[in-house]
């Protein structure tokens, strides 16, 4: 398995938290699950073919689906706020991208000689 991190962002209708989280798993990503705790447009509210409903302890909701991915591409909400957490570190991502710029989440292999010579991006 490949290193979790959690995409969070405040709902644009119910204005409550949902966190998303994705999984690096070779030359992809996977969505592992939402979590929320409470119902919104385009939330789901049961068991599909496509991915499992459920209530956890303490009333909050999952949906899990571990759908892959080539990527992830977002754009940088002011009032979403949206967040990543990786590793427990915490990123809002309007510190790292101007609100409204599209930023994407892909896994890519980089050489350990490029990281340090800061060409990580």
């Amino acid at each position: 398995m490949g290193e979790e991190f959690v995409l969070s962002f405040t709902h644009s209708v119910n204005k409550r938290r949902v966190f998303d989280t994705l999984r690096a798993q070779g030359d992809h990503l996977v969505i592992v699950k939402s979590v929320f705790d409470a119902f919104g447009a385009g939330m789901p509210d049961a068991s599909t073919e496509e991915g499992q409903f459920s209530v956890m302890p303490g009333g909050w909701l999952q949906w899990s689906v571990n759908r892959p991915v080539p990527e992830i591409i977002l754009r940088v909400g002011e009032v979403a706020n949206h967040t990543l957490t990786i590793k427990g570190r915490q990123f809002p991502l309007a510190e790292l991208a101007q609100p409204g710029t599209a930023v994407a989440f892909r896994v890519r292999m980089i050489s350990f000689l490029a990281t340090m010579k800061g060409r990580c991006r």
